[in-house]
């Protein structure tokens, strides 16, 4: 089994998100001996964002790295991601990113009935970071465009450990980091 995780706060060893991913992770392979596990910062290692030049393919180099960050995530049976809120939405750097693994042809398809996405049978898992409460994701872009854009690829199962109220006060934020580790998904479900 691969996994893939993913990076994106820039708050370095502040950051409520790496902590948690890292904890999935870890969690991860204690469970499962032999885990292959592929990691990337993008806030240390950005992608480039989408310009008129990385679509055509003008530079070689981008052009590659593209091609390699979708072979990456196409091989993958498992995405941990951390994504802190900013500002309503995700970080430009893991919007980078999801641009260049949602690729028509590879990791959807367009029909006449709609779009299909080509990438199920994975796994997402997203370490949540908040400054304020939010809920269940209903009142903000982060969890539900990450939902519909997983989704659009054809994975369904997205799931989130939230850390929220990290901003009110130390104690806030040891309480949600303490209730987010307790939230970390087994790797193996059991049958309900």
């Amino acid at each position: 089994m691969k996994l893939l995780h993913l990076d994106s706060s820039a708050l370095g060893a502040n950051s409520v998100t790496r902590e948690l991913s890292a904890a999935i992770v870890a969690r991860w392979q204690d469970a499962l001996p032999g885990l292959r596990v592929d990691y990337r910062d993008l806030d240390a290692e950005p992608v480039a964002h989408l310009t008129g030049e990385v679509l055509a393919k003008a530079d070689a180099a981008q052009a590659a790295e593209g091609e390699r960050l979708l072979a990456q995530f196409l091989a993958c049976d498992v995405i941990v991601i951390g994504a802190p809120m900013y500002n309503f939405g995700i970080p430009s750097t893991l919007k980078a990113w999801i641009d260049r693994v949602a690729v028509a042809g590879k990791t959807f398809r367009y029909t006449a009935d709609g779009p299909v996405g080509l990438a199920g049978g994975k796994r997402v898992i997203v370490a949540s970071g908040r400054g304020s409460v939010h809920g269940d994701g209903t009142s903000d872009f982060q969890e539900s465009y990450l939902r519909q854009v997983f989704g659009f690829l054809g994975i369904e199962d997205v799931e989130f450990v939230r850390a929220e109220g990290v901003a009110l006060s130390p104690q806030h934020r040891a309480d949600a980091l303490a209730a987010a580790h307790a939230a970390i998904p087994l790797p193996l479900r059991t049958a309900a």
